[in-house]
């Protein structure tokens, strides 16, 4: 968010929130990403607006893919998730960088 941005929000009154950030696994029905692989080349991720893709690790075996998503809110991620749930089994968990997680521990009483 830009300077001008942050001081027109808050000249209007508005408030700013951030994405979150999830960590996505994704396991690949019947171990085999094959038809994971052909839709993601004729379709692409397919991701709604407001979400996100910021990084992505797969296991050794190829049945599992470790995802770092970025949504308004999980809501928007499922919109995402429907697409691929009749190739994918998710697993899905809200994350916070290290340095948001230890910044928020030190604001706490």
């Amino acid at each position: 968010m830009t300077r001008l941005t942050i001081h027109l929000s808050a000249r209007l009154g508005l408030r700013y929130t951030p994405p979150m950030l999830f960590m996505v696994i994704e396991r690949f029905r019947l171990g085999d990403p094959t038809a994971v692989g052909a839709r993601f080349k004729a379709s692409g991720r397919m991701l709604p607006d407001g979400v996100t893709y910021q990084a992505s690790w797969m296991d050794m075996a190829g049945s599992r893919c470790f995802q770092i998503m970025e949504a308004p809110d999980l809501d928007a991620l499922n919109v995402w998730v429907r697409r691929w749930d009749d190739l994918v089994e998710f697993e899905i968990s809200p994350v916070l960088t290290s340095a948001d997680f230890w910044a928020r521990r030190r604001e706490k009483p």
